[in-house]
């Protein structure tokens, strides 16, 4: 829908912006603060029952930190499936009915894949609410990144969890998947926090930050299949995105100049006694991009 959008854009001559696909990959490195790190990871996986774009619906455990992965299975089974009123509830219904059944048939291939469920919240009832879309939180050990639940953009409350040895692998894994919209990494090594930063091919990264969104001063960058459009939401490329620009080029001359009666090829501010270029910008007030009627 996003690349529909963005042609008719183009077609219309209209800038567009077109936030898509993700599937955002948190990386956990031996020496990480453990609790810090299982912690974050299951908040970021199953808060709003998944249902945001930078939720960190893969995690990629490195060597021994594989060891950590039962713990963050028991954080996955505690955390508390409620109504909107219940304020110690961690996570409520996704959106709609729909919603609910798309996130089941996807969860579903999982096992049939060869996947291991681990924490299965398929079958979630809320007392008092047994007709509500709830979908528990839902966690995959053994999955390889050929399986639906891997590839699809889940959006509820669903976790993949993969094992590599090395950092290297980890970031060939994040960069051959399509999707660019955000990845965390969780170290205490500045080396390693380096080389994830420059080697991914990511749009927004997170270092110690399960959900790498920058605050709104700085502008929202993911990238490949996650957008289109070079300017982002936020920040000094959205004042750019919203506004044209208009170029005044100016030239005065000294109110006693004469012309020596040749004509000039060329512009010359040889004789000027002010040259100065200025730029001006003009909020638009005009739809980037309306769809036609016919």
């Amino acid at each position: 829908m996003g690349k529909l959008i963005y042609d008719r854009a183009g077609d219309n001559d209209k800038r567009a912006q077109c936030m898509m696909g993700a599937k955002n990959h948190c990386v956990i490195m031996p020496d990480a603060n453990k609790e810090r790190a299982l912690n974050d990871l299951a908040g970021s996986a199953f808060g709003a029952a998944g249902q945001r774009c930078m939720a960190n619906s893969v995690a990629v455990f490195i060597g021994e930190a594989k060891n950590w992965i039962p713990e963050l299975t028991e954080k996955a089974k505690s955390l508390l499936v409620g109504p909107e009123t219940n304020r110690e509830a961690d996570l409520g219904p996704v959106i709609s009915p729909a919603a609910k059944n798309r996130i089941i048939s996807i969860l579903n291939t999982g096992e049939e894949q060869g996947a291991k469920m681990v924490v299965d919240g398929r079958d979630c009832v809320v007392e008092g609410y047994e007709n509500g879309n709830f979908v528990g939180p839902t966690m995959f050990t053994d999955v390889t990144p050929d399986m639906d639940i891997y590839k699809e953009k889940i959006f509820g409350p669903a976790l993949c969890v993969l094992e590599v040895d090395t950092l290297e692998e980890a970031i060939e894994l994040i960069n051959a998947n399509p999707n660019g919209n955000g990845t965390s990494i969780f170290t205490q090594s500045g080396w390693a926090a380096r080389t994830f930063e420059n080697d991914i091919d990511v749009g927004q990264v997170g270092v110690d930050i399960p959900i790498p969104v920058p605050v709104a001063f700085f502008s929202f960058t993911g990238s490949r299949a996650s957008k289109l459009g070079d300017l982002g939401p936020n920040g000094k490329q959205v004042v750019q995105f919203w506004t044209q620009t208009k170029t005044v080029t100016k030239r005065w001359f000294e109110p006693d100049h004469r012309e020596d009666g040749k004509i000039h090829t060329t512009i010359s501010l040889k004789h000027s006694k002010i040259g100065c270029f200025v730029n001006i910008t003009h909020l638009s007030t005009l739809p980037l991009f309306q769809p036609s009627h016919s």
